[in-house]
């Protein structure tokens, strides 16, 4: 998985409130979109244009198991790159096909509005603007394949462990 692509920014300790709020919880996945970031960047899912990269600080992804990475996939971008992502948050990226890399320094080195080379390949992170190189922290092989799958549900239907949702 290879990206190159706008950025924007998030801060430390985003939690998944902020990220999906709950007054968009019973929504369609497709309407959560609209609220992503609404309490703190109104009409910020209006700017986000399919394939830009979430750059994130330190604990992104805090807080509950809703599926908030699943409305960041849905919105479009492309992967998050991140100081720290909080383990459970990491999980729900996995499961929902949404590449997630930690990297140390990331924050600094991007102001918002940088073009982003992403390769979960060799976990590096460059700006172009700047030239600076960042090596992040490795997605293994087999989290990797759950995303290039789809996610884990496509995973698992894709090897016969649970009936094709299409057929249900």
């Amino acid at each position: 998985m290879r990206f190159s692509a706008r950025t924007w920014k998030a801060g430390d300790n985003i939690n998944t409130d902020l990220i999906l709020p709950n007054r968009a919880f019973y929504l369609t996945p497709q309407e959560q979109t609209q609220f992503v970031f609404s309490a703190n960047r109104p009409g910020w899912s209006d700017l986000v244009v399919k394939g830009d990269i979430l750059i994130g600080g330190h604990n992104f992804g805090m807080g509950s198991s809703r599926p908030a990475a699943r409305s960041l996939r849905n919105l479009g971008l492309a992967c998050l790159v991140a100081e720290s992502i909080n383990g459970l948050f990491f999980r729900n990226c996995v499961n929902f096909a949404f590449p997630a890399m930690e990297c140390p320094g990331v924050a600094a080195a991007f102001v918002e509005g940088d073009v982003a080379e992403v390769s979960f390949e060799d976990a590096t992170i460059v700006n172009r603007r700047t030239g600076v190189r960042l090596l992040g922290k490795s997605m293994p092989a087999e989290l990797r394949a759950v995303v290039a799958a789809g996610g884990l549900f496509p995973l698992l239907e894709q090897q016969g462990y649970i009936a094709s949702r299409a057929s249900a």
